[in-house]
């Protein structure tokens, strides 16, 4: 297929890229920089330097493309991730970017579109398996997520294909946060945050990249991108801390991350996700089945 990568140098598209070229895909995708344009062609893909937002150009972009693959994102870093203000990109990224990459791919007869979305916008699950019929929440960063998803629903309602794909929380090298989390367990420090009995819903950058090429020959839907095996608050720390080699001396913030209400409501509530619609729709699989796996092969990697 030819397939179109917006968000082909973030986190998940420097991952996605290679796989779908590695997979035989003729792969073009957007690029802000030069620099990063030179990445792409480095990945066997074609760049086009182009604003996310330029609907016209996008429309002549998607010209001859069979998929368009929205991964474009912002995520502040992990030192700004509390504050409001620094969502502002991200927010308008997945709401103004979906819409105008469903408006040129609708322009075009794009007939498929896969939009990355996130599973921690589901309500709170305690300790029960979530599927995608378990209600989602509307929390102030969940924003961006839900405007994406009604816009892939838009391009379905117009005779399109869309796959919405509900990613677990990543980790890996490029994902920041993880790379952090990772430095601090090497200091005897553990990340844990809201109740050690939460679960969390993770997925490696790798496991994610895949799941992008599988979603390429699924039905349309919204499916669920997460490993086997969620693990609480606290078996997630002692994962990272066994990774590492270092055990943790000193762990948090705990149940004192609830105190900041819906600042780190992406982060304090329970999600056991379940992978298995996605699953039975594709023939991918997780490489690594839980974070005890993953934790492993990040932290082997960087020695």
């Amino acid at each position: 297929m030819r397939v179109f990568v917006s968000g082909g140098t973030g986190a998940i598209g420097s991952y996605a890229v290679p796989a779908l070229v590695a997979a035989g895909h003729t792969v073009s995708a957007l690029a802000r920089t030069e620099a990063k344009a030179r990445v792409l062609r480095d990945q066997g893909a074609t760049p086009v330097l182009l604003s996310l937002f330029d609907r016209h150009g996008l429309t002549t972009a998607f010209t001859g493309h069979d998929a368009v693959v929205n991964l474009a994102s912002a995520l502040p870093s992990p030192q700004r991730f509390m504050l409001k203000s620094a969502w502002t990109e991200c927010q308008r990224i997945r709401t103004q970017g979906s819409a105008t990459v469903v408006d040129a791919a609708l322009d075009t007869g794009v007939s498929r579109v896969v939009q990355e979305s996130v599973a921690m916008i589901y309500r709170d699950g305690a300790n029960r398996w979530l599927d995608e019929d378990w209600p989602t929440d509307h929390y102030p960063i969940a924003a961006g997520n839900h405007a994406a998803e009604a816009n892939a629903r838009r391009f379905g309602e117009a005779g399109g294909t869309p796959v919405v794909l509900r990613f677990g929380i990543f980790y890996g090298h490029g994902a920041a946060h993880s790379e952090q989390i990772m430095a601090m367990a090497r200091r005897h420090i553990g990340f844990q945050v809201g109740s050690p009995h939460s679960y969390v819903s993770s997925i490696h950058l790798s496991d994610a990249a895949n799941a992008v090429v599988a979603a390429l020959g699924c039905a349309g839907g919204t499916y669920n991108v997460v490993d086997d095996d969620p693990v609480t608050a606290r078996d997630n720390t002692v994962a990272m801390a066994s990774a590492v080699g270092a055990k943790s001396w000193i762990s948090g913030p705990g149940r004192l991350a609830l105190l900041l209400g819906d600042r780190t409501t992406s982060m304090t509530r329970s999600l056991r996700v379940s992978n298995g619609r996605f699953r039975s729709a594709t023939t991918w699989k997780p490489q690594y089945p839980s974070v005890r796996d993953g934790y492993r092969a990040m932290a082997n990697a960087r020695d």
